[in-house]
């Protein structure tokens, strides 16, 4: 399928593990792509895929980048906070700086890339009309800067809350390998595919479907100590050993993404 007439060019900031994948699809879709990277050799290989390749800086004692590459049709944020480096606190700060760098140049339509973390452990099914009620550092972060970003009214803005990655490179079966006494064994999952994260992006950028706020997990949710012992089993790892036990846990819908952009999500069955 070509690219839409009215979207030409799409600036991915952050080519990770999914905006790496997602720019590369886009490319043999027929868009214009320009791709971020704060990495010098990742900004090489992205040059070597046919992505246009651009330094983007945005940190609290540094922001530089090329306006160039907000020169776009659409712009796609996916820079999660790490979980790692404390970055959570500054994380808001960073989507507002980039926020209003969209604003100057002018961009008129974002991907927000967010994550089902914003819910918590709520104990129920949980659904776009449901508030969000983070219960970790990186959840309250991540709803944070979805405010930020629903703030700007200069663009249309579109917030695509994935589940838990996984797909290739992200071998499940290494989360709790060998691990024992693992908590909250019939909690269930909420993950999404890394095929199932593409093609929900293409199909709201070829149908231009901007000012929603989408949940996107798969259509099942086993429970835990079920989908991570088939997966070590499947991987041939050592499996890991569940507490029987359901405390605190979530089910997300994703029926909205299906009605509104009539992308239906697919199951774990891919895993």
């Amino acid at each position: 399928m070509s690219a839409p007439t009215e979207i030409e060019t799409i600036s991915i900031l952050g080519c990770g593990w999914y905006g790496f994948a997602l720019a590369k699809q886009l490319l043999d879709e027929g868009f214009k792509v320009k791709g971020s990277s704060t990495s010098d050799e990742k900004l090489s290989t992205l040059y070597e895929h046919g992505i246009e390749p651009y330094k983007v800086i945005f940190e609290p004692e540094k922001e530089a980048y090329d306006l160039q590459f907000f020169d776009c049709d659409v712009l796609i944020i996916s820079i999660p906070p790490k979980r790692s480096s404390g970055e959570a606190a500054l994380y808001p700060e960073k989507i507002r700086k980039i926020t209003e760098a969209a604003c100057r140049h002018q961009v008129k339509r974002l991907i927000f890339i967010s994550s089902t973390a914003v819910y918590g452990d709520c104990n129920m099914e949980v659904t776009e009309d449901n508030t969000p009620n983070p219960d970790t550092e990186s959840g309250e972060a991540m709803l944070a800067a979805e405010s930020i970003v629903r703030q700007k009214s200069t663009f249309l803005t579109t917030i695509v809350r994935f589940g838990g990655l996984i797909g290739p490179a992200r071998d499940p079966a290494r989360f709790f390998a060998g691990k024992k006494d693992i908590p909250n064994g019939k909690a269930p999952v909420n993950l999404i595919h890394l095929e199932d994260c593409i093609g929900l992006t293409l199909e709201i950028v070829r149908k231009n479907t901007f000012g929603y706020t989408f949940n996107a997990c798969c259509t099942d949710h086993p429970a835990k100590m079920d989908f991570y012992t088939k997966a070590a089993a499947k991987s041939g790892l050592a499996i890991p050993q569940f507490i029987d036990e359901r405390t605190k846990w979530k089910i997300v819908s994703s029926s909205y993404l299906d009605a509104v952009v009539g992308y239906p999500m697919g199951t774990l069955d891919k895993s």
